[in-house]
Parts: structure tokens; C-alpha cells; sequence
């Protein structure tokens, strides 16, 4: 379950990000407004995702297992194709090398910002178990980033001159 919910975060964090940073040369291609509709879409999409695998993982705990085959199957209909169709037309995804660095960006951005913000915020209105859940999130992304950055440094050397 901890692996789902890790998974599902880490699919609405990607969708909040990705248009930050997606390949410039499609922007300039994409009027402003169609870029803004495609982020709200994804976004929307990518929350859908990981609300019916939770949603579905409920329905196994409850004995419900054709309820639970319908929300994987809309889950992967809302990842698989609707998501990934605004993607391509966003241009979100690039070069191994500029993923690498889009997600560092994003990772980032959520350690470094976000979560200590979100924590911050959190334990100022009283509410400590979303504060503590918030930062160990962050340390997780932390993890990420780290993880992200030593694949491009790898990637990086393999693609040095005279390798």
C-alpha cells in the first residue's frame, strides 16, 4: 500500500511540474492558453490516476473485487492514454539528459521548497501529523533528486569526450 501511495504521489508531483519544464521548442508551437488547458488536463488526469488505484486498493480491503478491477481499469485509462496523450502533445518528455534534469528540477524544487513550506504551514495550524507526514515526504524527494542527479552524472561521463 505504502509502495501505491508513493507511486501516487509521485505521479501528481510529476504533473505538477512537468509543464514547468517541458521542451521549449513545443511551447513556442503552443499558444499560451492551449499550453495552461493541457496542465489543468493533465493534472486532473494524473489526480484521477492516483485516486482510483487508492480507491481500488480500498475496494480489495473490502472484499470488492470487480469494483476494484473497475477503478484499475479507469486508473490506467486516466494514466495510459489520457495523460500520456497531453504529454505528447505538450512535449514533456525529451532526451534521457534533459528528463534527468527536468526531474531534478521538480525534485528539487519539492525538498527544497515546497514540503518545508507545506510542513511549515501545517504545524502553524496545529495540524503536526501533516507536518511530520510533509517533511519525511521532502526527505524523500531529497532521495530522489539525489538518486536523478547520479544517473546524470553518469550519463554525462558515458557521453564525455574521449569515452
Amino acid at each position: 500500500m505504502k509502495n501505491k501511495f508513493t507511486l501516487s504521489v509521485i505521479v501528481v508531483g510529476v504533473a505538477f511540474f512537468a509543464l514547468g519544464w517541458a521542451a521549449a521548442d513545443q511551447h513556442a508551437k503552443l499558444h499560451s492558453k492551449t499550453m495552461e488547458n493541457l496542465s489543468t488536463a493533465m493534472h486532473g488526469e494524473a489526480f484521477a490516476y492516483a485516486k482510483y488505484e487508492l480507491f481500488a486498493d480500498q475496494a480489495r480491503k473490502d472484499g470488492n473485487t470487480e469494483l476494484a478491477d473497475l477503478f484499475d481499469k479507469t486508473a490506467k485509462v486516466e494514466q495510459q492514454e489520457h495523460f500520456r496523450e497531453h504529454a505528447e502533445l505538450a512535449g514533456i518528455v525529451g532526451s534521457d539528459q534533459a528528463n534527468l534534469k527536468d526531474a531534478i528540477k521538480g525534485e528539487s524544487y519539492e525538498t527544497e521548497t515546497m514540503y518545508p513550506t507545506f510542513a511549515k504551514e501545517a504545524r502553524a495550524a496545529g495540524d503536526k501529523q501533516v507536518a511530520d507526514r510533509f517533511a519525511e515526504i521532502g526527505k524523500d524527494e531529497a532521495g530522489h533528486r539525489d538518486a536523478f542527479r547520479a544517473e546524470l552524472n553518469k550519463l554525462q561521463a558515458k557521453h564525455a569526450p574521449g569515452n
